[in-house]
C-alpha cells in the first residue's frame, strides 16, 4: 500500500527530478515529556491584555500537550476556578500564584515564583 503523502508539510520541496526522491516527514518527531524533577516552571500573575483580570501563568512545561492538558487540569481542579493549558503554558483564572506553588512542589515540579 503506497504512502499517502501530506503535501502541505513539504517545507518548501516543490519538483524533484530525482526518480527515487521519498520526502521524509518529521512528524514522528514529538518531544518526551520530562520529569517532575526535571522541569524548570516559573508560577507569575498576567493581567495585560485580558480587560484587566487577573490570571496566574505556568510558563516553561516541556512535553507532550497531553500532559501539559493534565497538569493544567490538576491545578484548575484543585483552586477551584477555571483555565486553559496551551502552547506550553497553562492559564488559571485569577490569583493564585502562591497555592499553584504550593501544588506544583508537593507534586514533585521545580517551580519559581517571578515577577511581582
Amino acid at each position: 500500500m503506497a504512502k499517502k503523502k501530506k503535501w502541505k508539510n513539504l517545507d518548501g520541496v516543490v519538483f524533484s527530478t530525482n526518480q527515487d526522491f521519498d520526502y521524509q516527514y518529521n512528524d514522528d518527531a514529538q518531544e518526551e515529556t520530562l520529569e517532575p524533577q526535571q522541569q524548570d516552571l516559573r508560577v507569575l500573575l498576567d493581567k495585560k491584555q485580558r480587560g484587566g483580570k487577573k490570571v496566574t501563568l505556568v510558563t516553561g512545561f516541556i512535553g507532550v500537550e497531553d500532559d501539559l492538558k493534565d497538569l493544567g487540569k490538576l491545578l484548575k481542579s484543585k483552586c477551584g476556578v477555571g483555565g486553559s493549558a496551551k502552547n506550553r503554558e497553562i492559564l488559571i483564572q485569577g490569583d493564585f500564584r502562591d497555592k499553584v506553588v504550593d501544588i506544583l512542589i508537593k507534586e514533585g515540579y521545580k517551580v519559581k515564583k517571578s515577577g511581582g
